[in-house]
């Protein structure tokens, strides 16, 4: 089960005064069956630059997928497990395919079972622990309070560690490469 995350989320009420609108566990999470342990918590999507801001509606009450919506975002938090603990439990194919984004896969002798490419620029910012990321040449070991900007490159995340890592992200839709 994903470790919750907390998100308050504020808004305005009839009088146009700024209020809380919610506050607990964000209940927006993809647990993934293909790579146990992994799970993708959603927190908030925009469907469009500039975002709206009106309403109550909670943007992130959607299916939760990989790619955020064309010209929109996705704030998310992914739990990363051990690397260890899924060796040889990784079904790529049923992994990539419950968020929606088989076609993001890389060929099948990638270097990392989670290698993939997205139209996207990424925020990533590790939040607790630590976790490596692999490019199709090169690596480089990210810690809590490091971040990185994944700009639609073929990528993978590696936990080398016996502890969970979380990373924040912001992925932003972009053009192709």
């Amino acid at each position: 089960m994903a470790r919750p995350m907390r998100r308050v989320v504020t808004g305005h009420n009839a009088q146009g005064k700024s209020v809380i609108l919610s506050d607990g566990p964000s209940p927006h999470a993809l647990e993934l069956d293909g790579m146990p342990g992994l799970a993708l918590i959603n927190l908030w999507v925009t469907d469009g630059a500039p975002a709206s801001n009106a309403g109550q509606a909670d943007a992130a009450a959607r299916p939760v997928v990989l790619e955020p919506p064309e010209r929109g975002t996705i704030f998310r938090v992914v739990d990363f497990p051990p690397d260890e603990g899924m060796a040889g439990k990784v079904d790529r194919a049923k992994a990539y395919a419950a968020m929606g984004a088989g076609h993001a896969m890389d060929r099948s002798d990638a270097r990392h079972p989670a290698m993939h490419k997205t139209n996207t620029v990424d925020y990533a910012l590790v939040l607790d622990g630590e976790i490596w990321a692999l490019m199709d040449e090169g690596e480089t070991l990210l810690r809590a309070g490091d971040c990185l900007i994944q700009r639609g490159t073929n990528h993978a995340w590696s936990n080398r560690t016996d502890g969970a890592c979380r990373v924040a992200f912001i992925l932003v839709n972009a053009h192709p490469v």
